[in-house]
C-alpha cells in the first residue's frame, strides 16, 4: 500500500495511459495502521532476517559473510509518498533489521549486514507510485547522461563490498550511492522544474521520452536491433541434446 502516513496528500503525477505523457494532480488517502503493517510485512526486513537465520542454522555462513539489501531515500519532492509514507515505514524496518543482523554477523562470523541507499532508477513500480515517473523524468532532464545507470550503481556497490574501494557510509552505517542525485544543485534544479511543470510545458521540462523508453525496455520492448514487426512462431519444439549441439 503506497500511501502517505498521517493525512491525505495531493501531488503531481505523470501518466502514459494513452501513449502521450499526461501531467495531472492526484490525491491519496492516508494509510491505515493495517496498510502500514501489511507494507512492512511485505517490504521490510523480515524475510531478509529469516533468510540469514536459515543459512546460519544450516551452517552455511563462512567467515566474513556479508549481506546487503537495496533501499532508497529519494528527494523531498517524493518523500510524503515514499520515505515518509507506508513504504518508508518498510524501509525503516529494513534498516533496523540491518543493524541487528550486522551486530550478530560481526560477533559470530566477522561478517556484515548493510543497506545500500541507491540512486533513483526506473523500475516496473515507477509507473504506479504517484509522482515517481514525474520526478525521474525531471531528474533525467537535469542530470542527463550524468544520471548513474543501475549497472553503474551495482558495479560501484560491488567494489565497496569487496574492498576494492572504501565503503561510502553515512552516519547510520548505510552505503550511499545517491549522493549525486541528492546534491543541492541537482535537487534545486529538479524542484524548480517540478514547481513550473504544467500539462502544456511538461515535455519541455522533463525527459518523458527517456522515461517511456526505459519502461519499454524493462518489458522487453524498444531494444535496439530487434524487429518487433517480424512474425514469430511461438510453437517451437522443445530443444534436445542433438539440437543444442547443432546450434
Amino acid at each position: 500500500m503506497l500511501k502517505p502516513i498521517g493525512s491525505a496528500y495531493r501531488t503531481k503525477t505523470l501518466e502514459f495511459d494513452d501513449g502521450a505523457p499526461r501531467l495531472r494532480e492526484i490525491e491519496l488517502p492516508a494509510a491505515t495502521s493495517e496498510d502500514i503493517e501489511a507494507t512492512v510485512k511485505v517490504m521490510g526486513g523480515e524475510d531478509w532476517a529469516r533468510w540469514v537465520d536459515a543459512l546460519e542454522t544450516r551452517g552455511l555462513l563462512r567467515a566474513g559473510f556479508t549481506t546487503v539489501a537495496l533501499s532508497y531515500i529519494g528527494s523531498p519532492l517524493t518523500s510524503a509518498i515514499y520515505r515518509q509514507g507506508s513504504i518508508g515505514a518498510a524501509k525503516t524496518h529494513l534498516e533496523v533489521t540491518a543493524a541487528a543482523l550486522d551486530a550478530r554477523l560481526s560477533a559470530r562470523h566477522g561478517g556484515r549486514a548493510v543497506t545500500s541507499i541507491n540512486a533513483a532508477t526506473v523500475t516496473q513500480a515507477s509507473t504506479v507510485i504517484p509522482g515517481i515517473a514525474l520526478y525521474l523524468s525531471l531528474l533525467r532532464a537535469v542530470m542527463s547522461a550524468g544520471m548513474p545507470s543501475p549497472a553503474a550503481q551495482l558495479l560501484d556497490l560491488w567494489d565497496q563490498l569487496t574492498g576494492a574501494r572504501s565503503m561510502d557510509l553515512d552516519e547510520r552505517g548505510r552505503i550511499r550511492l545517491d549522493r549525486q542525485e541528492l546534491a543541492d544543485d541537482v535537487q534545486t534544479a529538479v524542484a524548480e522544474r517540478w514547481a513550473a511543470a504544467t500539462p502544456a510545458n511538461i515535455a519541455e521540462l522533463a525527459d518523458t521520452e527517456w522515461f517511456r523508453a526505459e519502461v519499454h525496455r524493462l518489458h522487453g520492448f524498444a531494444v535496439p536491433g530487434v524487429d518487433y514487426d517480424r512474425p514469430v512462431d511461438p510453437d517451437l519444439a522443445w530443444p534436445t541434446a542433438n539440437t543444442a549441439r547443432a546450434g
